[in-house]
């Protein structure tokens, strides 16, 4: 019996003490080899082209000569939130990137290693973005406090903003389908047709909060250099 609402996004399903529900996040590895020797399809060539313009858009954020390499970490991370926040459109599957210790577990890392190269090797530059151009000086201290604190917190709104964008789609959908066995059968047509455009909502949300993530990402790291 579910204790509360919000129950249905804690990982709480185990067999003989072995959490089940996080095995969502692995389904794709299960796939992912087929497409190594099966011949290109219409699939494959679709999933070339959003590769191809994910890796030109990114190319353009960080900056006019990034490392080599760089964007297909943040395509890697699109890809993978992308395929998560849609697993959990389907029915008894949890998604992972609703709960907090998955989402901050990608995003504090990856903050922390923009920073550690940042001021170990672009030290001058980091200090560059504390100041904005034109502070008074008698505003450069508060100014400071205020871009160090914001920098501190990005990490945090990368997961809560990922996590939060997650659970409201998915708790409304809940709250509308507990309400349909005290409907009558007028109510309950309107209630599947709501609940069909809410679920055409929320496969939009998957895409764009990936989007968001790898974006915002991208555009962090493109101030370490």
């Amino acid at each position: 019996m579910m204790t509360n609402l919000f129950s249905t996004f804690d990982p709480s399903t185990n067999i003989l003490n072995l959490s089940l529900n996080w095995m969502s996040t692995f389904i794709g590895l299960t796939i992912m080899p087929y497409m190594y020797w099966m011949m290109p399809s219409r699939i494959n060539i679709m999933w070339n082209k959003l590769n191809l313009n994910l890796h030109n858009e990114f190319k353009t954020l960080l900056s006019n000569k990034p490392h080599n390499g760089t964007t297909f970490i943040f395509i890697s991370i699109f890809i993978m939130l992308m395929f998560n926040n849609s697993m959990g459109l389907f029915p008894y599957i949890f998604t992972s990137t609703s709960h907090l210790t998955f989402t901050l577990s990608i995003a504090l890392p990856l903050w922390m290693s923009f920073m550690m190269f940042g001021w170990i090797n672009h030290t001058n530059h980091m200090f560059m973005h504390l100041v904005p151009q034109g502070t008074p000086m008698t505003l450069t201290m508060f100014m400071v406090l205020i871009e160090t604190i914001s920098n501190m917190i990005r990490p945090g709104t990368l997961a809560v903003r990922l996590a939060a964008n997650m659970i409201a789609g998915h708790l409304l959908l809940t709250l509308m389908g507990n309400n349909g066995t005290s409907m009558s059968m007028n109510l309950i047509h309107l209630l599947i047709i709501g609940q069909m455009l809410l679920l055409m909502l929320e496969s939009a949300v998957t895409i764009i909060q990936a989007y968001v993530f790898s974006i915002l990402s991208t555009m962090y790291s493109s101030e370490v250099y």
